[in-house]
């Protein structure tokens, strides 16, 4: 089955109004994490690597009888797994849009505002790379299946379906980040890479949305069906492998016993869902939110 239709349209005038802005904000606005983040700050051990109401056990039995320094290290191990799969599927969206822009016109907004964002995300992931790394956590990697189709998806995916998944990723973590970047007893390393990452991710989410609105025009309703069982298969590999097993063995938890909470954390459910009610009225707007979509993002707690 073909995953994707690939565009091979005319770039609308509205697609380069918009990309042109992006531009011009990029040039405004961007930062260098090499010299933007202070690298050399110590970790204050009371801090938390990301609000504790966002770790998926905080609400449960669980979490009240956990030390305070548990809390802490299973935080921190939750971030370096979130950014870690952010690293994962970053390199995954650079090939996808590298491979749409391919041979386009160079003198276009939108193709220099796609290469804009693929710079912004090699910066990101070395961004998180070396947040991982001052955390002192080695990488936490996605499942054996997840990796072998996300090597599927980065070849096949185009179009709408490829900048969906890459809008839906962008989404989730956004809100996420939004929170940690105000977060008073979070890591200052965890908040300055969060504001550098929401800054610049804006615009990529801009630039997605705009994307796909130029792409379904006049899509026929098997291609919405189609395209829409896509991107809720790759929110749903994103999703899953945002905060790996392991974290909870890190923390000196009994991984079965924290396994078994976490999945029934309706705390958490309810934070993630909550912050998806955009991206899924932005999806339902285009055509995109088919049942069987639905279905898909019900089992992560998207909707």
């Amino acid at each position: 089955m073909t995953l994707l239709t690939h565009h091979a349209d005319p770039v609308t005038s509205g697609d380069e109004d918009v990309s042109r802005r992006l531009l011009d904000s990029a040039a405004a606005l961007s930062y260098d994490p090499a010299v933007d983040v202070d690298w050399d700050a110590p970790l204050d051990p009371a801090h938390y690597g990301l609000n504790p109401e966002w770790s998926t056990l905080y609400g449960t039995p669980l979490w009240e009888e956990m030390t305070e320094e548990q809390r802490v290290t299973l935080t921190r191990h939750e971030v370096a797994s979130i950014m870690s799969t952010g690293i994962w599927f970053e390199m995954i969206l650079q090939q996808m849009v590298l491979r749409d822009q391919y041979v386009k016109n160079y003198a276009d907004a939108e193709f220099q505002f796609a290469l804009t964002e693929i710079g912004d995300e090699c910066r990101h992931s070395i961004m998180f790379a070396r947040a991982c790394e001052k955390l002192e956590i080695d990488a936490y990697f996605p499942t054996r299946l997840s990796i072998e189709l996300g090597r599927v998806f980065k070849s096949a995916a185009g179009g709408e379906a490829a900048y969906g998944g890459i809008l839906v990723a962008e989404e989730v973590l956004d809100v996420m980040q939004r929170d940690w970047m105000r977060g008073e007893n979070v890591l200052p390393l965890v908040r300055r890479t969060s504001q550098i990452h929401v800054v610049e991710e804006s615009r990529h989410m801009k630039f997605a949305r705009q994307e796909i609105r130029e792409r379904m025009a006049g899509a026929s309703a098997t291609r919405k069906r189609t395209s829409s069982v896509v991107i809720a298969a790759a929110a749903y590999f994103i999703v899953k492998n945002m905060v790996n097993e392991g974290v909870y063995a890190a923390a000196g938890l009994d991984p079965t016993t924290a396994i078994a909470a976490a999945r029934s954390n309706e705390h958490h459910k309810t934070m993630v869902r909550n912050s998806c009610s955009h991206l899924m009225h932005f999806l339902a707007e285009v055509g995109l939110l088919s049942r069987p979509a639905m279905r898909i993002y019900q089992r992560v707690n998207l909707i």
